[in-house]
C-alpha cells in the first residue's frame, strides 16, 4: 500500500506524517479512510466503538493498516478529553455516528445524543487541545429540510429531519456552526485559536466492505452470496449514488485546504456524484445484477415502513467551482466496483480494498483530479 504514496504525490503529500485522528475508523467509510490515509504515511490513531457486525470491513484490512486503534464512546467526554490529549492530533476526521435512519426510529434517544452531542463533545476536546489546527466533521445529505423537489440542496439550504437520525444531522451541522461562530470563528483564526472547522454533507455513499444492517447493498449482496432474492421497499427512492473514495477524496482535500491554513475553506460542503448519478434503487440493483448474476430481487409490496425520503439531490457546484473537486467514478463504475469488491469477497474469500484504492487513484490521475499529480 506504501506504494502508492510513492507514486503520487496526493493533497500535496501533507498527511505524511501527520498526526490524524479518525473517530468512527471501525466503521465503512471510516475504515477506507484509514486505508488511504495509512498509504500516504499518517500517523492515525482511531476512536469508535466495537465493530458491530460480523464481517466488518475494519477487521478485514485492520493489518493493512499502520495505526493505533482506541475503542471508545464519543458521547463519553472524559475518556474523548483525555485520548486527544494524549495524541495531540493535527487534524480531526469525525465520522463516528449512529448512520441509520430506520435504527434511529427503534432508537431515538441513542441517535441523538450520538450524532449530537458527541459531535459537541468531539468539538469541546479540541478546543483544549492545541495542537488541533483542523476538524473536518462528516455529517450527511439528510440534514436538510427535504421538501422531495427535483432541484439539489445548496449548502445555505435550511437544516431539517423528518425522522430521527436526519433531525440530528441537522443539529449537527447547527452545533458546527455554532462552534465555528463562538470558538473557531475565521475572524479570529491565528489571533485568538489556530482551528479552521468545516462540515461535509455527502450523498448515498456505497462499496465493499459495508454490512449495516437495511441497507439496500448489504441486503442484496447478503442475499446473493446466500442464493436469495432481494427484497425492495422502496425501488423509486431516488439518490445521489457515489462511491465511498469519492467523498473520501473530498474530505481529504478539504482537510489539506484547513492545514495549510486557508480560512475561507472553513465552512460547509457538499460532496456528491455528477448530476446524472442521482439514481433509483431498482436501477441500482440492476447495474450490480449484470456485474454478478446471482443477484436477483423482488418489490416489496403493501408493508408499512418508516418514512423516508423518496427524492434526495445535492448542489455540489460550490465544491466544483471553489474547491476544484470532482468525482471521478460515474455511477456505472460505482455499481461495478462495488458488485465486483461483493463478489471477490463471497465467491474467492478474498478482500480488494488495497486494489481498488490503487484503481481509482490510477483513475483521478488521469481524470487531471486537481488533489493529485
Amino acid at each position: 500500500m506504501h506504494s502508492i504514496s510513492r507514486k503520487y504525490c496526493m493533497f500535496n503529500d501533507i498527511y505524511q506524517g501527520k498526526r490524524v485522528l479518525v473517530t468512527g475508523h471501525t466503521g465503512f467509510k471510516g475504515s477506507w479512510l484509514c486505508m488511504w490515509l495509512s498509504a500516504m504515511g499518517a500517523d492515525i490513531l482511531g476512536f469508535s466503538l466495537a465493530p458491530n457486525t460480523t464481517p466488518n470491513h475494519f477487521s478485514l484490512i485492520e493489518s493493512d493498516l499502520t495505526m493505533r486503534s482506541v475503542i471508545g464512546d464519543i458521547r463519553d467526554l472524559n475518556v474523548l478529553k483525555q485520548t486527544i490529549n494524549e495524541f495531540r492530533p493535527e487534524i480531526v476526521f469525525h465520522l463516528a455516528a449512529q448512520s441509520l435512519v430506520r435504527l434511529s426510529y427503534e432508537q431515538p434517544v441513542d441517535t441523538l445524543h450520538t450524532n449530537i452531542i458527541g459531535t459537541a463533545n468531539i468539538f469541546e476536546a479540541c478546543r483544549h487541545t492545541s495542537s488541533v489546527r483542523a476538524i473536518v466533521n462528516i455529517t450527511s445529505d439528510k440534514c436538510y429540510e427535504n421538501r422531495e423537489w427535483v432541484w439539489g440542496y445548496r449548502e445555505n439550504d435550511p437544516m431539517g429531519g423528518y425522522d430521527p437520525y436526519s433531525a440530528s444531522k441537522g443539529c449537527a451541522e447547527l452545533v458546527t456552526s455554532a462552534y465555528r461562530n463562538s470558538f473557531f470563528s475565521r475572524e479570529a483564526y491565528g489571533k485568538k485559536h489556530c482551528i479552521l472547522l468545516a462540515s461535509a454533507r455527502a450523498g448515498n455513499v456505497i462499496g465493499g466492505g459495508d454490512w449495516a444492517r437495511d441497507r439496500i447493498v448489504t441486503d442484496m449482496m447478503e442475499a446473493a452470496s446466500r442464493g436469495k432474492e432481494l427484497l425492495i421497499r422502496s425501488p423509486e427512492a431516488t439518490r445521489p449514488w457515489q462511491h465511498v473514495l469519492e467523498p473520501l477524496s473530498a474530505y481529504l482535500q478539504l482537510g489539506q485546504k484547513l492545514l495549510e491554513g486557508k480560512k475561507e475553506y472553513a465552512e460547509a460542503w457538499n460532496f456528491g456524484p455528477n448530476d446524472d448519478g442521482a439514481t433509483s434503487v431498482v436501477k441500482v440493483v440492476q447495474e450490480m445484477q449484470k456485474i454478478w448474476n446471482k443477484i436477483e430481487y423482488r418489490v416489496e409490496k403493501n408493508r408499512a415502513n418508516p418514512h423516508e425520503a423518496n427524492l434526495l439531490k445535492l448542489d455540489c457546484s460550490k465544491a466544483r467551482m471553489k474547491l476544484h473537486w470532482k468525482a471521478i467514478w460515474n455511477t456505472h463504475l460505482t455499481c461495478v466496483k462495488t458488485a465486483e469488491w461483493y463478489k471477490t469477497y463471497y465467491s474467492q474469500s478474498l478482500v480488494i480494498t488495497a486494489s481498488q484504492l490503487e484503481s481509482y487513484i490510477h483513475d483521478a490521475r488521469q481524470a487531471d483530479a486537481e488533489w493529485i499529480s
